[in-house]
């Protein structure tokens, strides 16, 4: 039995693991296109993982073209949850705004800026004093340049998780949260069953959408998800006196330090280069250092802005910083789609447009084959440049 009493069923005809934004989207796209007994099992509550503790940034400003078109496509769906889904995820279409401190920065930022273009993104270079008009918080010592695109923004992760739930249930999906996947059973070389706390489910298809777990679950059937878990803090703050309601999610590249409106105050955070890889989502001290230096040297207003609150979440590395989305080759009726490294938010409508055509044998909309796992052992490495 789950947590709520259910007992998973006894056959289905796609198991997904992960109840995720992910997980989510894809057991709606699937069951929404037709596909039967369609079954998503999560340990925990549904987003409780990576995606509700987000930062629930959206955007199309990538350097990768696969990445650019997930994304894109993905903000369409943002656009239009509400009168499509029946929920409100309180989208702000404030753009997001790159600040460049480096030649070699704006170099490489210029040529996504042409790639996103050529894919229909309206994003552009634009110099500092519009930097600074766009967000008035900004110091500018030692930028050069910013790159910004008007369409990109924020929203409310938890929000889309309840909206796709609540679609995919709709559409007649079976939602298990609180039902750990403990194993998955291989004859053969294909899949046959998942074997859960509650049961054991009879099938041929799971789709891994684990996120920061996949590595386990994609060995429990013999196939290498080179996924590693790194816990990323984020912050809230106090009110801040003016703040714009425009601002946009601001970037400081050369630091990885950025900030977007929330509520009366701003929704800040960074990488640690110091953080060791785990599964830890204890709060740390040991970042803030850091983290002040970089408020003091980018935004010195918040500086003598109080902390209201925070927590830490957990992203999914690969070793290129690129997601993983495929079909295994060595197990028949393995999917995944996960890895991705801090943007599994943003992507998740299209990811789940995604992995539903692989599941169906039809080509989706974007050509993903080079987001395979078995490019790491064919030194088809493709690194994203864009990651915050």
């Amino acid at each position: 039995m789950t947590a709520a009493g259910r007992r998973p069923p006894a056959a289905a005809s796609v198991v997904v693991i992960g109840g995720g934004v992910i997980g989510l989207s894809t057991a709606y796209s699937l069951a929404a296109s037709g596909v039967r007994d369609v079954v998503l099992l999560d340990r925990g509550a549904l987003g409780s993982g990576s995606t509700c503790r987000a930062a629930g940034g959206v955007r199309a400003q990538f350097s990768d073209p696969v990445n650019v078109a997930l994304g894109a496509r993905s903000l369409e769906t943002f656009r239009d949850f509400g009168p499509r889904f029946g929920q409100e995820i309180d989208l702000h279409e404030v753009g997001y705004l790159f600040l460049l401190g480096t030649p070699e920065a704006v170099a490489a930022f210029e040529a996504a800026v042409a790639l996103q273009n050529d894919l229909g993104v309206p994003s552009r270079v634009i110099d500092v004093p519009e930097a600074r008009r766009l967000s008035p918080l900004v110091a500018p010592d030692g930028l050069l340049a910013a790159a910004w695109s008007p369409t990109d923004g924020h929203c409310t992760p938890e929000a889309v998780v309840l909206g796709y739930a609540t679609a995919a249930r709709r559409a007649g999906a079976t939602l298990l949260p609180h039902c750990a996947a403990t194993g998955i059973d291989v004859r053969d070389g294909r899949i046959v069953a998942v074997r859960t706390a509650g049961g054991t489910i009879a099938t041929d298809t799971v789709v891994c959408a684990a996120g920061a777990w996949s590595a386990e679950v994609g060995a429990w059937a013999g196939v290498d998800l080179p996924v590693t878990p790194l816990r990323r803090q984020v912050l809230v703050t106090e009110p801040v006196p003016g703040l714009d309601p425009a601002t946009p999610f601001t970037i400081d590249f050369d630091s990885s330090f950025y900030f977007h409106g929330d509520g009366e105050g701003v929704l800040l955070g960074m990488s640690d280069p110091d953080e060791e890889p785990g599964f830890a989502l204890g709060q740390s001290d040991a970042w803030l250092p850091r983290l002040g230096a970089a408020i003091d040297r980018r935004v010195p207003a918040l500086s003598e802005v109080g902390i209201a609150g925070g927590w830490a979440g957990l992203y999914e590395m690969t070793p290129d910083h690129n997601a993983l989305i495929g079909r295994a080759d060595a197990v028949a009726g393995f999917l995944y789609a996960t890895g991705f490294s801090g943007h599994g938010f943003l992507m998740g409508p299209a990811v789940g447009e995604v992995v539903r055509d692989l599941y169906l044998g039809e080509e989706p909309f974007v050509d993903v084959s080079g987001l395979d796992a078995a490019r790491f052992a064919g030194a088809r490495a493709r690194p994203e440049l864009n990651v915050v």
